[in-house]
């Protein structure tokens, strides 16, 4: 795995939506995504910045690798 970039949450939500995972709501400063046929829930914190270490959790639970990731962002 390479290097996590520190990303804006708008970037990592237009990402995984590429990848198949719709916004399903937001709460407080979390947006939740879903992906049909997926049991796993991703909570993206509404900040300035997403964190390396959250980002690279979010990965892990959503099952993308980070070279896809990278290849779906705007």
């Amino acid at each position: 795995m390479g290097s996590i970039p520190s990303l804006r949450p708008r970037d990592v939500i237009k990402a995984f939506e590429r990848l198949g995972w719709e916004r399903e709501r937001q709460r407080g400063s979390h947006i939740i995504m879903t992906k049909p046929g997926h049991l796993a829930t991703l909570s993206i914190p509404d900040h300035p910045y997403v964190a390396r270490g959250t980002l690279r959790g979010l990965l892990a639970k959503s099952g993308v690798s980070l070279e896809d990731f990278i290849d779906s962002l705007p």
